[in-house]
């Protein structure tokens, strides 16, 4: 389970077969072919073992062998040959064959002029090599070794007539040789793979770790020394359970649905998804172009202009998506314009509007998608600010977010990105917290790892017992962790000491902040139901400068309307009607709805007509979770000297019903020149601070801190705040959890679109990441991908 940012899997990479030779003719022209495809690499399919090769078809066989006595009549040429065999075979996985050996050494470059008036390409001579520079540069008639070219206009000479039948269907189905870029900025993320396997020439430029040594260590990470290093968009051979990675040797599903042409040799798509990702990892600030792309495709033969060519669709997909060119970045024109949609396997409805209920993470993730696409988009929001459930708070001195502050886990993540595209520096939260007890005596840490020990067995049993357990024969987590408790220490004849079992109390409570909920409401059975899916790896860090930085940032520029609260929404007809409470109306084509959780389950929006049953059910089945916080700001750090640097530090409870209240408290200036505290309160305590006022939560802070400095006098604060999320109208609630008897699935059906008009986003539509900023900025990323693929 996420250890949530409100307070505080796919697995191995398998190694692609090795690729058969005879895979294109050497032809000067072209690389056309007969249109066998004697290199098929299907996703999942029954491969050969790595380091074998399928057998070559006999007659390819023997025109290779044929080919390659007459090459050897030829000694300088067969020298040259026999050397780029040696590196191919030293590098690659694929065959060296005669065929590869032209297609990577011998055609001619063609490259495209960059007169905007122009663009046509022109086939270079042979001495001349294709770099990026050049193709970032080239116009027709350009002087190459100071010689210069006489005579009209260059641009206007007709463009080579072999170019045109490039665009048409049947040329790129009869490739036989997938084209292996050279020297793409895909490599030095990619180092650990052959590179035939990723789209890349074996015979490119080596990495200065050689390759052989990354292949020996499967589980070692590169990453380019340049780079942010919480950007790691592949995964490295053997890793596991790293979210938004993707396999850099195989298609994901949603490209296979969109691409089909590929899927039976997907090495072209890989080379350019490759490259665009690396691309953007390299330099996130700016919006990654088509241009920009490609003068990067570095290969030989008219094949380089179909690989343009795919390169503008493969770049808007990815742009749709949200994996290129999103976060806080400026953009100045639509990203998808509005002719890509008539030339697209997918509409793009530039002219249809939408409206968008609610400035939180989401409404505003989907709001700054919609908009840098091209779409009309107006957001609503009930409140007299944006962010929703971030709201941070300045009145202490420092900024303290009454609702998330921490990021859970920084590699890939896209508040990351938000933070390196501001440059905005986050704090890395470390890993040593202290167990202070009554009298303020530090918790033997021996002690604590072995209750940590006891507390992790007994989830796992809870793990082992729900494999073969339906929905209905579900138990709250909290009876069957007493429940497995008792029989353990039954069995086993151990007792635990009074302090043990404070210290579990205190591991349980930090259960109870993570699902958000006392232990009796949660179900036993998906309580970390996204565990199953890869979660963010990496840096657990505090955003000192708090979400509403990133937050309002993806506000600029959007139309949103606050002190609207919308009471109805209507979407029986051909457009959807959204009426406030002021009785203001508005009409659009989609709806999207960001609404907290709570506010679904109590109705407090009108849908006409009323929402499917199916979506009803999964509403109802989710819990509404809330923990709520207390902030102290004093005239000094009296608790420097004692938890000595650390970021946090924990309080065991002293009996069972105290259990979450202040479990933890972090120290909100790592500078350490500020004064202030945090703490969070979870599980049954959340009902206690309910029924008392702010000062007498304070007083009740106040005792616990007394009693963990015992040794010194804590000194009076100098302000505090108590948050109210209970009772905050416009949200009711902290985070989401599956209750008792629900299923992890409810998220994906609160995800699933109404009727083509009706869209629905946050963190309780997020399967994979609920309960974090992140999954709620991610949804919004998602509906805005499906409402312009729609």
């Amino acid at each position: 389970m996420n250890h949530l940012d409100y307070g505080g899997n796919a697995c191995g990479a398998r190694r692609p077969k090795k690729r058969s030779s005879g895979e294109s003719p050497a032809d000067e022209q072209s690389l056309r072919a007969s249109g066998r495809q004697l290199n098929v690499r299907v996703k999942r399919s029954n491969n050969p073992p790595p380091g074998q090769s399928k057998r070559k078809a006999t007659e390819t066989e023997e025109e290779d062998e044929q080919s390659e006595k007459k090459y050897r009549n030829h000694k300088d040429g067969y020298e040259t040959f026999a050397s780029w065999k040696k590196v191919w075979t030293t590098n690659g996985k694929s065959e060296p064959s005669l065929k590869a050996f032209m297609a990577d050494q011998q055609l001619p470059f063609w490259v495209q002029c960059t007169k905007p008036d122009c663009r046509k390409w022109r086939q270079l001579t042979k001495e001349i090599q294709l770099t990026a520079s050049l193709a970032a540069t080239y116009r027709c008639g350009m002087k190459f070794n100071n010689i210069k070219n006489d005579g009209p206009d260059q641009c206007s000479q007709p463009e080579d007539m072999r170019v045109a039948e490039v665009t048409n269907s049947w040329w790129h189905a009869m490739l036989i040789l997938p084209p292996l870029f050279k020297d793409s900025p895909a490599s030095p993320f990619l180092v650990a793979y052959y590179p035939d396997c990723v789209g890349m020439s074996p015979s490119g430029s080596l990495s200065t770790v050689t390759k052989a040594e990354l292949r020996a260590d499967h589980c070692r990470a590169v990453q380019p020394q340049s780079l942010c290093p919480y950007f790691q968009p592949f995964y490295q051979p053997n890793e596991c359970g790293k979210a938004l990675c993707v396999r850099p040797d195989m298609m994901e599903l949603d490209e296979l649905y969109e691409f089909p042409e590929f899927s039976r040799d997907p090495t072209m798509y890989l080379a350019l998804r490759n490259l665009i990702l690396a691309s953007w990892n390299s330099n996130c600030t700016e919006v990654l172009t088509l241009e920009k792309c490609a003068q990067h495709i570095i290969v030989r033969g008219l094949v380089r202009v179909c690989c343009v060519q795919e390169m503008d669709r493969v770049l808007h997909f990815m742009t749709r998506k949200g994996l290129i060119n999103t976060g806080v970045l400026a953009v100045k024109q639509p990203l998808l314009p509005e002719r890509y949609g008539t030339v697209s396997t997918y509409i793009i409805e530039l002219t249809k509007n939408v409206i968008v209920i609610g400035a939180g993470a989401s409404g505003l993730a989907a709001a700054k998608q919609l908009q840098n696409f091209g779409t009309q988009v107006v957001v609503l929001e009930a409140r007299d600010r944006i962010g929703g459930r971030v709201w941070d708070d300045m009145s202490l001195g420092v900024t303290v977010g009454r609702g998330a502050q921490i990021v859970n886990g920084c590699v890939n993540n896209p508040i990351a990105l938000m933070c390196e595209q501001m440059g905005i520096k986050m704090h890395k939260l470390g890993e040593r917290c202290d167990l202070f007890q009554k009298g303020g005596v530090t918790t033997d840490p021996a002690i604590d790892k072995r209750m940590d020990f006891h507390f992790n067995a007994i989830l796992d049993v809870v793990s082992e017992w729900r494999k073969d357990k339906s929905q209905h024969q579900d138990t709250p987590l909290g009876e069957k962790v007493q429940e497995v408790k008792k029989n353990f220490l039954q069995e086993s004849g151990i007792q635990f000491s009074e302090l043990e079992e404070k210290v579990l109390q205190f591991h349980l409570s930090n259960l109870e902040y993570a699902c958000g909920s006392t232990l009796d409401q949660v179900s036993a059975r998906s309580w970390d139901h996204n565990e199953f899916f890869a979660q963010f790896s990496g840096d657990h860090t505090l955003l000192t400068q708090g979400y509403s930085v990133l937050l309002h940032k993806l506000a600029d520029g959007l139309d949103i309307r606050t002190k609207c609260p919308v009471q109805a929404i209507d979407y029986s007809g051909d457009v959807v009607k959204v009426t406030s409470t002021n009785g203001s109306q508005w009409t659009a084509h989609k709806v999207l709805v960001t609404v907290p959780l709570t506010l679904l389950q109590k109705n407090m929006i009108q849908f006409n007509p009323p929402l499917p049953e199916r979506k009803l059910k999964a509403i109802h089945s989710l819990g509404a979770g809330i923990i709520e916080k207390i902030a102290v700001q004093f005239p000094c750090r009296f608790w420097d000297k004692k938890i000595q640097g650390a970021d946090y530090f924990g309080h065991i409870p002293p009996n069972p019903d105290k259990r979450g209240m202040f479990s933890v408290f972090y120290d909100m200036d790592p500078q350490g020149k500020q004064a202030v505290l945090m703490s969070v309160i979870s599980g049954n305590s959340v009902t206690t601070v309910q029924d008392m006022e702010d000062k007498e939560v304070l007083e009740e802070c106040m005792k616990v801190l007394q009693e963990l400095f015992k040794e010194q006098e804590v000194p009076e604060p100098l302000g505090f705040f108590v948050t109210r999320w209970s009772t905050d109208l416009w949200a009711q609630m902290s985070y989401s959890f599956v209750k008792t008897g629900g299923s992890g699935e409810a998220y994906d059906i609160l995800a699933e679109d109404v009727q083509g008009k009706l869209f629905f986003a946050g963190e309780a539509t997020n399967r994979h990441f609920p309960q974090t900023v992140t999954g709620a900025y991610l949804s919004g990323v998602r509906e805005a991908s499906k409402m312009t693929a729609m």
